[in-house]
């Protein structure tokens, strides 16, 4: 519900360049209503869904590449089990000990 509600109303929003004098600020804003409404409801409340519905797990499946390369974020504090040792470019980003800091 809450995409369908700003959906229509990014749309809503977007459909008041409709009463514009400019013909291209006119057609910006009804194709973009347009396209916003495309989303909302078609592509986040039908297609997606149903496409984790067949796909399951592997909807969140990330390449192996790019997990190496992502920054392991933990919001929780707790050990995950993922060696946190800072890699080599960030380790000579960091001061040494001993020198100045906060």
């Amino acid at each position: 519900m809450p995409i369908a509600a700003a959906g229509a109303a990014t749309a809503g929003g977007c459909t008041g360049c409709s009463g514009a004098v400019i013909l291209s600020l006119k057609l910006f804003g009804l194709t973009l209503a347009a396209a916003v409404l495309f989303d909302a409801f078609l592509v986040r409340m039908t297609l997606m869904p149903a496409a984790m519905a067949l796909l399951g797990r592997r909807v969140w499946w990330l390449p192996r590449w790019l997990d190496r390369v992502l920054p392991n974020a933990n919001i929780e504090g707790g050990h995950d089990g993922r060696e946190t040792t800072p890699s080599r470019a960030a380790a000579n980003l960091l001061p040494a000990s001993g020198e100045g800091g906060a």
